[in-house]
């Protein structure tokens, strides 16, 4: 076996490339490297969660650990599934970061073993298996899906594992993988569609159990359809409120700016990996396998670059088509020409590819990516010297250039409101004006408060807490006379007998401004004028 001389992970994944297939009786290593890499990478998530993430809670992590505290079988803009995972964590290690953390953990583990077995099914061959997983942990993706615990992980898990067991034929098993996955996002539900043009257009894939996938796919939908009968739809309402932009036409440019910003996301390089692989194995002109990879890859892919004509959308939306596209682009590493595994050389533009050593700059690009995003203490000077002087204005430009600022100063906030807590007494009730900094107070702040916030009242977006009464927002008599410490700007005249500025809070990191917010109390609620509330954006 011929190994080019452009590195030693060029060398490594061409070795990877030549692998034929696995004969009956593999070697103890090629077996469970695999799975020993993906425990590893779990401990090392863990040990980070536990002693070295800087990062505090994501605003949409609080928000979901803020749902925990009152499970239910539906919530306004999600199911039900990360809700409980959290809670499950919270009540093995209680309300810490590592308690709403651990899930993250356990999920993006989770996801890199379907991949791994994903991959074997695929190719037959454990080592292309292993270069396929070792590959994804260099991702920041896998980095993000592992460590924060948002609705992605338990609905990546769901989705890989549901692809495995439908290329195993197991249908039951996937039917009912799709419906544990709709708890978590219902773009779960575009699975069973996928299938649905796989026997369109491969007869030999038609057969009486898989029928069973189709009534097991639904049962996800029996408590999120009996919730939100009860809620006013709300769940419906925002999804097509998001789909629709708000209101708002999306860009004639939003197309293009989807598919650059897939193209961002996968660092270039492997999104053109992704797109020869899946043009080289059109679902018509190869074998049954990988035609099911296809399918549930192409048009994930395809549904979010129709939907970008009327949305913004965001970038991790399509990431589920990307799972059974890594299997592809293995499965291509590992065929000659597009014709099936097992053959001695690799297609000819991978080979050249990682002669090149693109491989190997993919590799160490996604590997410092995802350092940076662990600890991105390391570039911020260097990002804070490129963006504008603070100013009062924008006290911190920074946040312009650098996402993991939305992960700063959360704690650093909740002190400050702990100090105006006890200023103005402990009967002080604590609110916001955005919909997502609640669940950051409350996780934070001493005692693990209540939180409430006014945003339908000044013009934010409906939220999970106006559904939760009463709310000061909507029910003003409940908190009528109340003192209120609370986060954001100045609130209009009359809604408090008289309101007070406490301070300007801004958290620096390395140096550098990263967040800021207002603090204030207001005494003697009075409520919003009924002229003064907008109608609440779904």
């Amino acid at each position: 076996m011929r190994l080019y001389k452009s590195g030693l992970m060029s060398s490594v994944l061409l070795s990877v490339a030549q692998t034929p297939r696995a004969g009956p009786g593999p070697s103890f290593p090629a077996v469970w490297l695999g799975p020993a890499a993906v425990a590893c990478f779990m401990l090392f998530n863990a040990a980070y969660v536990g002693w070295w993430c800087p990062h505090d809670l994501a605003p949409d992590e609080a928000h979901y650990w803020d749902w925990s505290r009152r499970p239910d079988w539906g919530y306004y803009s999600k199911g039900p599934l990360v809700a409980w995972l959290i809670r499950v964590g919270c009540l093995l290690f209680g309300d810490t970061p590592f308690g709403v953390r651990g899930v993250a953990v356990a999920c993006g583990g989770l996801v890199l073993l379907g991949l791994w077995r994903l991959t074997k099914l695929a190719t037959a061959s454990d080592r292309a298996a292993l270069g396929v997983v070792l590959a994804a942990m260099t991702h920041p993706a896998a980095t993000a899906v592992g460590v924060l615990s948002t609705i992605d992980g338990p609905f990546l898990a769901c989705w890989v594992w549901a692809v495995v067991a439908a290329l195993r034929r197991k249908w039951g098993a996937a039917g009912l993988l799709v419906a544990l996955g709709t708890l978590a996002k219902p773009t779960m539900l575009l699975f069973p569609a996928c299938v649905l043009l796989l026997l369109l257009i491969r007869p030999e894939w038609r057969s009486r159990r898989v029928l069973f996938l189709f009534p097991l796919s639904l049962v996800g939908l029996i408590p999120l359809v009996l919730w939100n009968a009860a809620h006013d739809w709300v769940s419906v309402r925002h999804l097509f409120g998001h789909a629709g932009n708000g209101g708002e036409a999306a860009p004639w440019y939003s197309p293009l700016a989807y598919v650059g910003g897939q193209v961002a996301l996968l660092l270039g390089g492997w999104f053109v990996l992704w797109a020869l692989a899946v043009w080289r194995f059109r679902p018509w002109r190869t074998d049954a396998n990988t035609a099911l990879l296809w399918c549930l890859s192409v048009p994930v892919f395809g549904v979010f670059l129709l939907a970008s004509v009327r949305t913004t959308g965001e970038l991790n939306w399509p990431v589920a088509a990307y799972l059974s596209g890594a299997a592809l682009v293995a499965r291509w590493f590992t065929s000659r020409d597009g014709q099936g595994a097992g053959h001695d050389s690799p297609a000819p533009w991978p080979s050249r590819l990682v002669h090149g050593g693109g491989l190997t700059c993919l590799v160490l690009l996604g590997l410092s990516l995802s350092v940076v995003a662990r600890w991105p203490g390391i570039v911020r000077p260097a990002l804070a010297a490129v963006s504008s002087s603070p100013s009062d204005a924008q006290p911190t430009p920074v946040r312009r250039i650098d996402p993991t600022c939305r992960l700063s100063g959360w704690r650093t906030l909740a002190e400050a409101v702990d100090e105006a807590r006890k200023a103005a007494g402990d009967e002080a009730v604590v609110a916001t004006m955005a919909w997502n900094v609640p669940g950051e107070l409350g996780f934070y702040c001493s005692g693990h408060p209540t939180v409430y916030t006014f945003a339908p009242a000044v013009g934010d977006r409906f939220s999970q807490y106006d559904l939760w009464r009463p709310n000061p927002a909507a029910d003003a008599q409940a908190f009528r006379g109340r003192t209120f410490v609370y986060v954001g700007d100045r609130l209009p005249d009359g809604v408090f007998e008289r309101l007070e500025f406490v301070r300007r809070v801004t958290h620096t990191g390395g140096g550098v401004p990263v967040a800021s917010w207002q603090v204030w109390v207001g005494r003697g609620y009075r409520g919003f004028d009924h002229a003064e509330r907008m109608s609440p954006r779904y």
